[in-house]
């Protein structure tokens, strides 16, 4: 497997707890009756991914917070129906139903939670450039559509189920585009995402992953409504799978 397929072992949480967490209906003694219910049903989340879903602190558990609704709930359906692989997530995931999952979609969905600042960039010029041209033109000799085509212009997502690029680790891009290429990440048929990510080169994939954790998150920061049109210096994008 290539080196730069990072690995990570995530700290220990109980199931049992989580699952508590996840359905316990009845607010805390003394909680305000007007905060979300879903802010208390989904601290077995927000243990992980962050406060209000902003991201761990880690680099491992992504933001949740403002993503596509639609996203976040076919993400939890493929971990429910195994096309995802995450003990702990799949764990959690297996009693909830449907409207469950999406009730806690909606929820994430709906948080406007600042981002961070990006990381200061540290790879050379010309690997900056290289991955700022797979990202905004794509590679027509290599068959690559640009990353704008799916994920917006702004690369902020696309409703109602294309997730953004921008605000998240490094270390995570690199290791959700190795599940792609090792099939370790599946989405229903057509995966477009599968066939985009292993015509990539690990020297692309570091240049597009360096490019994309050092630009800022523009503000505000919401999913565009439709896809750009394509662009005419790269490949058309293939069709792709409702459920990224």
């Amino acid at each position: 497997m290539p080196a730069w397929i990072r690995r990570f072992t995530p700290p220990r949480f109980s199931l049992s707890v989580a699952l508590a967490l996840l359905t316990s209906l009845a607010p805390l003694p003394g909680q305000a009756q007007d905060k979300h219910p879903m802010a208390e049903r989904t601290q077995a989340c927000t243990a992980c991914h962050g406060d209000q879903g902003k991201a761990g602190p880690d680099g491992y558990y992504p933001r949740l917070a403002g993503k596509p609704a639609g996203y976040l709930f076919n993400q939890l359906m493929n971990f429910a129906e195994g096309r995802r692989h995450y003990a702990l997530m799949n764990g959690l995931i297996a009693p909830l139903s449907p409207e469950y999952l999406h009730d806690m979609a909606d929820y994430f969905a709906s948080l406007d939670v600042p981002y961070p600042p990006p990381a200061a960039a540290t790879a050379p010029a010309a690997v900056l450039q290289r991955g700022k041209s797979l990202v905004l033109q794509g590679d027509r000799a290599l068959g690559i559509p640009a990353c704008v085509q799916c994920h917006g212009t702004a690369l902020t997502g696309v409703l109602p189920a294309t997730p953004g690029l921008l605000g998240l680790p490094r270390d995570y891009l690199n290791a959700q585009l190795g599940g792609w290429q090792t099939g370790q990440r599946k989405a229903r048929a057509p995966d477009c995402m599968a066939e985009v990510a292993r015509k990539l080169s690990s020297t692309d994939v570091n240049a597009v992953t360096q490019w994309l954790a050092a630009q800022a998150v523009p503000v505000p920061a919401k999913p565009a409504t439709a896809r750009p049109a394509a662009a005419a210096s790269g490949p058309t994008l293939p069709t792709c799978s409702p459920t990224p």
